[in-house]
């Protein structure tokens, strides 16, 4: 239906659609029409073909969080994330005095949760978050002996070293392994508070001794020996990196249950090595000896390099039978969203047949678009996509993004959108991507992207018609590129890579339901004629 409207109350129309951006309604005022008194609005709807691409491994070193675990996926089979990383002291130039001793070594890397409140003595409640699953695993933590540079040879030594989601078929880091520091075959994270002493407690975190007999941490910083404290070992980060190599969280299926994979906030972790000397020896009240004892710690970060190992299940042939069948001419009738060494959408926007709706005839979709240059005022662009419930079996992502795949960004309207949450990565952006919407029933409906802007600049700045690509996501705001090993023109984006969760949309093919395919529609205002 059309509208008409004056030149004063369409100005101030735009004026409150700016100000109140919601689910209908998102607008530009940027346009060339001028002196016009009669506006009409409508809508259009622009063929898109989508297909699927399988991403295969993918970069997973330096990302902000890691997944540690197992995921079991109803679609996509069996996922295990296990996490190799270097741990370097905080401070050097040490000055050991003599006859010290390790007294314990204390692991901390803390989980994701939200305080909910305080039970009845006061104390805090968390709840867990970005956990998947809630059975146990076996997880040992090993040392590793190899050595993760921080340059690629390759490049001469002048590009970053890149380590990827399959390190453990090309480097096989169980060949590496060296001493056993920890191991639970039934571990579980635990949602309660950690209460380290009468003063002090912290949130829920993977908290353990790191045990292998003290004496293999006395023997790592040259406890006893003359002038330990200026070994070269360990008297700067380059060397100790290279002299211990860091820890392997090395994960497997507990003897019972399915298991659970968890984000892990590895950049907040720490491990402390306690140690103490005796500085004058007494005689107690019972005429026994009585050591009197100082000591301190070494604090070790988890800085430096760090990776995920994603081991996807061999025998689920999913997104490999996807990407070999891909239709990139005619649409894919279904479209397969994996996170992780996962697989993602490409979106071709104007692609496919298409008829003007003034002539009747068949023409190129882009070429009418551009057309419209000097007439039409886009109010607002969507794309949206349908979830395949008859093969989604639920849990799947709140979240996924639109990203430029010629420049590997998200498209423009991400950046344009003010929503930012970092408190609450699940709410942020949402004007420019819409959180899953459910049924009554809590099963996806659709996920919907604005498009608005990405359009004003083809349609007004000659911008290049890019080929889009839909990524899972578990935080919108964690966008870091992250290169896909198997493509020259593919990348991922780091909030994809943390992802384990995956999902079904129906694509844009000639046999999926009208109103369910792909949809690509745009609202605009022109003169009337």
């Amino acid at each position: 239906m059309k509208r008409f409207l004056s030149p004063l109350k369409y100005i101030s129309g735009i004026l409150l659609i700016m100000f109140f951006a919601c689910d209908d309604d998102y607008a530009t005022v940027e346009t060339d029409i001028e002196g016009i008194t009669n506006f009409n609005t409508d809508s259009i709807k622009f063929p898109v073909v989508s297909f699927n691409r399988k991403l295969g491994p993918v970069q997973t070193n330096n990302l902000s969080s890691n997944l540690m675990g197992i995921y079991n996926d109803p679609i996509y089979g069996q996922t295990t994330g296990s996490v190799v990383t270097q741990i370097v002291p905080t401070s050097f130039g040490f000055n050991f005095p003599e006859d010290i001793a390790v007294d314990s070594v204390i692991l901390t890397i803390p989980y994701y949760a939200k305080n909910i409140g305080a039970d009845a003595e006061g104390t805090p409640l968390y709840e867990l978050d970005s956990l998947f699953g809630d059975e146990p695993v076996s997880l040992t933590i090993y040392q590793n002996n190899y050595f993760l540079r921080d340059f690629d040879p390759d490049s001469n030594l002048s590009e970053a070293q890149k380590y990827y989601s399959n390190s453990n078929q090309t480097i096989n880091f169980d060949n590496f392994i060296g001493e056993l520091l920890y191991e639970n075959d039934e571990f579980l994270p635990n949602d309660q508070q950690i209460v380290i002493n009468d003063e002090e407690t912290i949130a829920p975190s993977l908290r353990v001794h790191l045990n292998n007999g003290n004496e293999f941490w006395d023997n790592l910083f040259f406890f006893n020996t003359p002038n330990a404290g200026s070994q070269p070992e360990i008297s700067n980060q380059n060397n100790f990196k290279d002299y211990f190599r860091g820890l392997y969280f090395k994960i497997e299926e507990a003897m019972t249950g399915n298991g659970h994979m968890m984000m892990m906030n590895f950049s907040q972790g720490n491990v402390i090595v306690y140690y103490s000397w005796v500085i004058e020896t007494t005689i107690d009240e019972n005429g026994d000896p009585l050591e009197i004892k100082d000591d301190s710690f070494i604090r070790m970060n988890f800085t430096g390099n760090r990776l995920n190992i994603l081991e996807n299940d061999p025998t689920n042939t999913v997104i490999a039978d996807a990407d070999a069948n891909a239709d990139p001419i005619d649409g894919d009738q279904s479209l397969y969203l994996k996170g992780g060494e996962g697989s993602m959408a490409v979106i071709d926007l104007f692609n496919g047949t298409f008829e003007d709706p003034e002539t009747g005839t068949g023409v190129p979709a882009l070429e009418y678009f551009k057309s419209k240059k000097d007439s039409w005022l886009i109010n607002e662009a969507n794309l949206t996509l349908y979830v395949d419930q008859n093969q989604v079996n639920g849990e799947e992502p709140n979240r996924v993004m639109l990203i430029d795949l010629e420049n590997n960004v998200p498209i423009v309207d991400y950046f344009f959108d003010g929503t930012t949450n970092n408190a609450n990565p699940s709410l942020s952006k949402s004007f420019y991507s819409k959180i899953l919407e459910r049924d009554s029933n809590d099963e996806g409906v659709k996920y919907k992207f604005r498009l608005t802007e990405h359009l004003n600049n083809i349609l007004l700045r000659d911008s290049t018609n890019v080929k889009l690509g839909v990524y899972v996501s578990t935080n919108v705001n964690e966008i870091q590129q992250a290169t896909a090993l198997e493509y020259d023109d593919t990348d991922t984006h780091s909030g994809s890579v943390m992802s384990p969760r995956g999902t079904v949309l129906y694509g844009s093919n000639s046999n999926v339901p009208d109103n369910k395919k792909v949809k690509f529609e745009l609202y605009y205002t022109e003169p009337d004629k």
